[in-house]
């Protein structure tokens, strides 16, 4: 995938760039924004009411999407704000398809790990995305196949991870792990889970999955409960195909992608897992770095002791050494 140089840093053990946003690329215009949602939840609702105003002094507002269903790939944007939870994100991604185009997610939900903006923030810092004080980074999508035999059943984009869950009756289930065609390992589990950086702190990370760098170029395969306790996470290259096949699942055995369900899995089924073309685009904010969303949402703090000590540290990351 061919990708834009200008102001971008990149080395030999890292390929995520970042770069300008586009708007600056092309002449210094105002940004073109859309604002997707969802609309379901009334706070959605009123925040977006609310926020819209303070975001068309700044930008010019394409169009508000309440419900997640309207394509992007005809509309010409510079940035989606994507307001809500990190589901909503998910499910923006998933609403783009090919078209990515840098997210900017405010939190209106609970964790927030993509969605790092708070709503004041926002108001705070708008003006200074709009002016350029921002770098778009991209992360690693992966595309999930179902095959039976030639024939491709079921494709999908994601960004977090794809799962393999045992459903009812619950029995153990026996899973083969294919890396570039050849067998990997065998696991006895009750399911399987191959994620992204990004996803790494999802559904991974409730197994016992590592953390993984967003800017990493790796997948995390993370078995649920496994029989055998050596049986442990590994974290391989995003160049790598990886593939699953569940020799005999229960009545219930599903495939699930980013939290949404993608079918019900037979023995003859192939789940072929891959980076895809497409990347997520996310806009990184001045202010906002990996290891403090990490010790903001998941309580890294620690006791009052450690959290004085934290404040003097982040202190003298501002201000230089006495």
């Amino acid at each position: 995938m061919n990708r834009p140089v200008t102001n971008t840093r990149m080395t030999a053990t890292d390929t995520q760039s970042e770069a300008m946003p586009s708007w600056l690329l092309k002449g210094g215009r105002r940004p073109r924004v859309v604002i997707l949602a969802s609309g379901e939840r009334l706070h959605v609702r009123e925040a977006a009411a609310q926020l819209e105003p303070v975001i068309a002094k700044h930008a010019d507002v394409l169009f508000v999407d309440l419900d997640l269903r309207r394509s992007l790939a005809e509309v010409s944007c510079d940035l989606a704000i994507v307001l809500g939870g990190d589901g909503t994100i998910l499910r923006a991604a998933r609403q783009m398809g090919a078209h990515q185009v840098p997210v900017l997610g405010v939190n209106l939900g609970k964790l927030g790990f993509l969605a790092g903006l708070a709503p004041d923030e926002l108001v705070r810092s708008f003006p200074e995305i709009c002016a350029g004080d921002c770098q778009v980074v991209e992360h690693l999508m992966f595309r999930c196949r179902v095959r039976q035999g030639d024939r491709v059943v079921h494709d999908e984009l994601g960004l977090n991870e794809t799962a393999i869950l045992a459903g009812p009756p619950f029995s153990i289930l026996t899973v083969d792990l294919y890396v570039d065609s050849e067998l990997a390992t065998t696991y006895s589990c009750d399911g399987l889970i191959i994620g992204t950086p990004v996803g790494s702190t999802a559904h991974s990370l409730s197994a016992g999955g590592p953390i993984l760098r967003k800017d990493m170029q790796a997948f995390v395969v993370s078995p649920i409960s496994p029989h055998t306790l050596t049986m442990r996470p590994i974290v391989d290259a995003a160049e790598r195909k990886y593939e699953m096949v569940v020799r005999e699942p229960n009545e219930t055995t599903s495939l699930v992608v980013d939290g949404r369900t993608l079918c019900q899995l037979t023995a003859v089924d192939r789940v072929c897992v891959e980076r895809a073309v497409p990347t997520f685009k996310m806009v990184a904010v001045k202010g906002h770095n990996y290891y403090r969303t990490l010790r903001d949402k998941l309580g890294w703090g620690g006791s009052r002791i450690n959290r004085k000590h934290e404040a003097l540290a982040a202190s003298r990351e501002v201000l230089g050494p006495e």
